[in-house]
Order: structure tokens, then sequence, then C-alpha cells
């Protein structure tokens, strides 16, 4: 039985990361800060929380991430921890940086450490490119505008110098953005559904937002774990972009998910300056040529069944709680 070691369970792909291990015969350890106090509410969610063991990690804290190897004796870790908001990253650059970048570093210096051929998962993200005027694939500059595009560019190249320095089985996934039902409301597709939800159950209330004219590459959070796993599962270790290949703009991902539930979204709407970042990319889309013919990964839902699959989640949870 192959044993997985999930950093960031808690979350959604670390959820969904975990039932697709689970599925496959592994004995899945997933960690959270304090696991004595985590509801894991997204594990509960999928019926899982009795299946996975869980462990008390610092991630920052080089000492608490050994220890947590040392017991686990993982053969594949997959490192989804860290602050995951890029608005969230512009109030908090630092705490960012640091459950990013020095998280990052620890988890790759305590395999270092141990000599045991452990092979690590990193999770990269889309926002490194910035503004693109094409579809970025593994080979397009790194031009990021967050300071949480920045935490995951310093990790991407710690990943990459352990790969070549120490000869680690280390891969970076750049994820675009992928949703699903586990997404927490401060996302602004999950506060999108949520909103449009609500209202059309007979809530008064505007969903407000910010700029609705960005354009990004929308998938499906359930399929990206499944790329993560194909990274592993190769012979030689590689960086991989995860996207759709498409680019929808947040007004088309709001005008969906109104349409789902049979309203017209400027009804319903207002635009908040105050919700503007202080960069934005406008424009962000994933080449993902080199995952389909490496690791046989290809999207196969895009951003209007996302958004239908969402609404039909949210409906069904709000008719259950009345």
């Amino acid at each position: 039985m192959k044993k997985a070691f999930i950093c960031g369970i808690s979350g959604q792909d670390g959820a969904y990361l975990a039932q697709l291990l689970l599925s496959r015969g592994y004995r899945v350890t997933g960690s959270s800060r304090d696991a004595q106090i985590s509801t894991f509410a997204n594990l509960h969610r999928l019926n899982l929380r009795q299946q996975v063991e869980v462990e008390s990690v610092a991630i920052t804290d080089f000492r608490s991430v050994l220890q947590a190897l040392i017991k686990v004796e993982p053969d594949e870790v997959y490192n989804l921890a860290g602050q995951s908001s890029v608005g969230l990253s512009f109030q908090q650059p630092v705490e960012t940086m640091e459950s990013i970048g020095i998280g990052t570093l620890n988890l790759l210096e305590a395999v270092r450490f141990l000599g045991k051929p452990i092979k690590f998962y990193n999770a990269c993200s889309g926002e490194c490119f910035g503004d693109v005027p094409h579809a970025a694939d593994e080979t397009t500059p790194f031009r990021p505008r967050s300071p949480y595009a920045v935490a995951k560019a310093a990790a991407f190249w710690e990943v990459a110098n352990y790969r070549e320095a120490y000869k680690i089985f280390a891969c970076s996934g750049i994820l675009f953005n992928h949703e699903s039902p586990l997404r927490p409301e401060r996302f602004v597709t999950k506060k999108i559904i949520a909103a449009a939800c609500r209202i059309a159950r007979g809530s008064a209330e505007k969903l407000r937002l910010g700029n609705i004219n960005i354009k990004r590459d929308w998938g499906w959070a359930p399929e990206y774990v499944e790329a993560m796993w194909l990274m592993l599962q190769q012979d030689k270790p590689d960086d991989y972009v995860i996207a759709t290949g498409e680019s929808h703009s947040l007004e088309e991902f709001v005008s969906a998910a109104f349409a789902q539930v049979g309203l017209d979204w400027q009804d319903h709407v207002v635009i908040d300056p105050e919700l503007f970042r202080p960069t934005e990319i406008v424009v962000s889309a994933g080449n993902p040529e080199k995952a389909t013919g490496v690791l046989g990964w290809r999207a196969r839902y895009n951003m209007p069944e996302v958004v239908r699959m969402m609404c039909q989640d949210e409906l069904q949870r709000l008719e259950k709680e009345g």
C-alpha cells in the first residue's frame, strides 16, 4: 500500500486529492496547523474523514515538518498548504510569502535530509504568469502581479533547484483557476454562485463585485487533482501547466450563474470600486498541451459546466437547510 502525505488537506484540492488517492488504494495522511481543533469540513462533506489520518504540522517550522515526514514515512508528498487567496495576499503579504515560500522550502529540505525516494508535488499557480497575450505554457516567463503569485513563483524555483541540485523527484503543477462546491465564499466564484442561489430563493440582497472584465481559465477541481497524481507516476519529474485552454470573463461567469437560476444578473449586481485590487491580471489562460501529450490529461469540463455543477450543488444544499 502506497502512503501519501497531503499538506493542506483541509482545502478544496486537499479533500478531492484525498478522495482520489483513497480510491486508488493509498493510505492517506493529511496535515493541519492544529489537527485537534480543525473541523476538516471538506473531508466530512466528502464522507472521507474516518478514512484519513491527520497530523498537526506548522509548515513554517522545519522541525515540525521533519517530524511529520519521519512519522508518516510517505512515498508521495503533496504540498497544497499555504495562504491560497490572491486578494488576501495584498492584506497579508508576509504570511503569504512565509506559508508558501518557507513552507515549500521546509518540505523540500526535509525530503533531502531524509534521503529516501519520496516523490514531491508542489502546487504552483497560473497567477505566476501575470498578463500574457497568449495561452501560457511551461516556457512562458513568470511576471507575478500579486504577493500570492510572487510567493508561488519563489516556491516553483525552489522545486526546480532541489530537483536539479539534489536529484529529488519534485514536480510543480502550474494550475490555472479550478473551482468546485468546496470553495469557501471568500473566493469570488463561490461568492457569485451562493448569492445567485440565495437571490433566486427570495433574498433581496445585491451582489457586490469588483472588476468583472477580467478573464480567467476556469476548470473543475476534482479533475485537476488527477493531474497532480499523474505527475508523480511518471518516470521523470517535470513541471506542467494544467488548464482548460479556454478563457472567459468574470462577467460571463456571473451571467451564467444567474442564468442557471432563471435571473438576469444585471438586476442584482453592483460594481464596487472598493473591491478592485491594487494590481490585476486582465487576461489569464493556460496551454495544457504538454500535460495532454505526456500525462494523457485533458480537462473534460469548461466554465459553463463548472457553473452549472456548482449551482446545482448550492441549490441542493440550501433546500436541505430549508
